[in-house]
């Protein structure tokens, strides 16, 4: 069994920055690759970013690509996604997965975090 707790989110002005953070506990977190979902209202829930175990793979939607970091520190047990020129349109519940198959198919993640409300003011 793999746990996620995320924290970072909140309000801020476009152009303004985040960190988000997802705590990963279980005995066999390590193996899993870690990804971040939003879900905006009356949206489907869409692929924001993942990486993969080691942290030597990173993958980024186009719309966030360039302004997202995913990091991920294993001794900590914890994701990073580091928000930068935040836009109105980044305005979601950001969620944190784990996978052990394809990083963009949120269907195929095995366990979810609870979310974290991130509004992004013009």
């Amino acid at each position: 069994q793999v746990q996620l707790v995320e924290s970072g989110g909140g309000l801020v002005q476009a152009g303004g920055s985040l960190r988000l953070s997802c705590a990963v506990s279980g005995r066999t977190s390590l193996v899993y690759t870690m990804g971040w979902f939003r879900q905006a209202p009356g949206k489907a829930r869409e692929f924001v970013a993942a990486i993969s175990p080691s942290a030597s793979s990173t993958y980024y939607a186009d719309s966030v690509k360039g302004r997202f970091t995913f990091s991920r520190d294993n001794a900590e047990n914890t994701g990073y996604l580091q928000m930068n020129s935040l836009k109105p349109e980044d305005t979601a519940v950001y969620y944190c997965g784990a996978t052990l198959n394809y990083y963009y198919d949120f269907n195929s993640y095995n366990y979810w975090g609870q979310g974290t409300q991130v509004a992004v003011s013009s």
